[in-house]
């Protein structure tokens, strides 16, 4: 019995520092962190460090930023002042969901609301001879920057730092002339492609998904996970019109996946976390009532009726919806279901699931693309666990063919004007390799790869369709340029991780080889 007395003794003596060290990790989070980060974790010029905010960053990766730094920003190494055990007890910290969830409201985004340049003193037109139609927004998250780039010469017209780890694409005006960018950390910068500014910037909340330009061009949509809203901005300064709460009837609250424009619907569709529905939220003001509960006649007037107008408009589901791809005529989304192995299609006129489409693994509709083959429309989409693009026929929603490639990727891309679509392997042992699909012949015909071992993806071709532009999706990497039609390479330009580019002409036309 002594002896377990003793040993239990020596094991509490052992743990003491760890355990001192432990209590001191919101202190050494206060000298060391809170400046830059925020004193509740919720980010300030550094970003957010919360769970929510970390998903993608293992612990061990975490350990290395606080020991070493990181290279091109304004995160100093701490190696040298904190010992290892200082370094696990701020990591454990930082992972540690805290005690009070963070709120983000109305008061929050105002005041974080930042004009840089004064409405009306821009000029109306391009301070450069380039097709401003033609330009690539190009994000590098290598050094948290952006580049614009010529897309005639391809050669870059600015390249200025952007806020930390832009997220869920670069959304634009329907004139193309400005470019708006949601980061994780909730952060909306407005900036205008004909001056070479950024125009306004605001944080609308903690940890953000996405965001979508109204096809009005009047409204940002921006879609959080925490705090779990919605929130509406003016898309001329960026000031708070309204903060949507997302819960069910039951008031479960849910994180917001992705937030799209429907243009021809005049809507904004949001598909949910943790609640299976989805969400349409008209921007028409003149949009129909929303009846919440069942009605006999809805034309008697009868029920309480919400007001149409930026409310939601639900279609409850049997299965969560995470993303989605919308058809041509944007009555129906179609997103992978969450227990994988199908697609399930979600009409929303009549606001239910009307079809199942067997898919083999995850498929990754979000990145979806569209083509006519044989005198009909398909979607084709790549998967997130196996190799193999699904091409699905959108009438009957069956597959018409499923085209073995190299391993699981995560982009595909095409343009009207090429008979070819690329996908990539992002998720495999062939990361390095794109291959090319003939979209007549619902095969591979070819393959390239701009820099071996190196990861090749996200591909966005020029608006004429001549040229695709890969990224090296490395520290240090590149931009490549490609004929669209021989795969022979043209140019390449180093960069920063390009994780993506982005032509103002196929995204504000809504191309059928791009994502939305």
């Amino acid at each position: 019995m002594m002896r377990k007395v003793l040993r239990r003794g020596a094991l509490l003596l052992a743990m003491l520092p760890a355990l001192a060290i432990a209590q001191q990790a919101e202190k050494l989070y206060q000298q060391h962190c809170a400046g830059c980060h925020g004193a509740g974790r919720t980010g300030a010029m550094g970003p957010a460090l919360l769970p929510e905010n970390l998903e993608r960053l293992r612990r061990a990766g975490a350990v290395k930023v606080i020991a070493d730094g990181l290279v091109a920003t304004q995160m100093p190494a701490y190696g040298g002042k904190l010992s290892a055990a200082e370094i696990d007890a701020l990591v454990n910290y930082i992972y540690t969901p805290p005690a009070v969830r963070p709120q983000w409201g109305l008061a929050e985004i105002k005041a974080s609301r930042i004009e840089h340049v004064r409405p009306g003193t821009l000029g109306d037109k391009p301070l450069f001879a380039a097709d401003p139609l033609n330009l690539f927004v190009v994000v590098e998250t290598g050094d948290h920057h952006v580049t614009i780039l010529d897309g005639d010469r391809f050669e870059p017209l600015v390249r200025f730092a952007s806020r930390f780890a832009l997220h869920g694409g670069p959304k634009f005006s329907p004139d193309g002339r400005y470019v708006y960018f949601a980061s994780r950390d909730g952060w909306i910068s407005k900036y205008d492609l004909y001056n070479l500014k950024t125009v306004a910037e605001l944080r609308a909340g903690i940890n953000t998904r996405n965001a979508a330009v109204s096809g009005d061009g009047r409204y940002v949509m921006v879609a959080n996970y925490l705090p779990h809203t919605l929130v509406v901005l003016d898309a001329r300064d960026l000031a708070p019109l309204k903060i949507i709460a997302v819960q069910d009837g039951k008031g479960r609250t849910s994180r917001v996946s992705a937030v799209y424009d429907a243009a021809p619907r005049k809507s904004f569709v949001a598909a949910l976390k943790d609640i299976p529905e989805v969400w349409e939220v008209s921007y028409d003001q003149n949009a129909p009532p929303i009846h919440g509960g069942l009605v006999h006649d809805y034309r008697m007037g009868e029920g309480i009726a919400t007001k149409g107008y930026l409310n939601p408009r639900r279609t409850l589901l049997d299965d969560y919806l995470d993303d989605f791809f919308f058809d041509p005529s944007y009555a129906y989304v179609i997103g992978a279901a969450r227990d994988g192995g199908k697609g399930q299609v979600v009409n929303l006129d009549v606001r239910r699931r009307i079809a199942d489409v067997p898919l083999p693994g995850l498929p990754h509709l979000g990145s979806g693309i569209t083509w006519q083959w044989q005198g009909r429309t398909v979607l084709a989409t790549p998967n997130l666990r196996e190799g193999v693009v699904s091409v699905i026929d959108m009438k009957t929603w069956q597959p018409v063919k499923q085209i073995a490639t190299n391993g699981p990727g995560f982009f595909m891309r095409s343009h009207e004007r090429t008979r070819y679509a690329w996908v990539d392997a992002f998720s495999s042992a062939k990361r390095d390799t794109l291959q090319i699909i003939d979209k007549d012949k619902l095969e591979v015909v070819a393959s390239v790869t701009p820099a071996p071992g190196k990861t090749a993806a996200h591909v966005e071709f020029t608006r004429d369709g001549r040229y695709a532009l890969v990224s090296v999706w490395e520290m240090d990497g590149a931009l490549v340029v490609y004929d669209a039609q021989t795969f022979k390479e043209v140019k390449r330009l180093p960069m920063k991780r390009p994780v993506g580019k982005y032509n103002v002409y196929n995204k504000i036309t809504r191309s059928e080889g791009t994502s939305h």
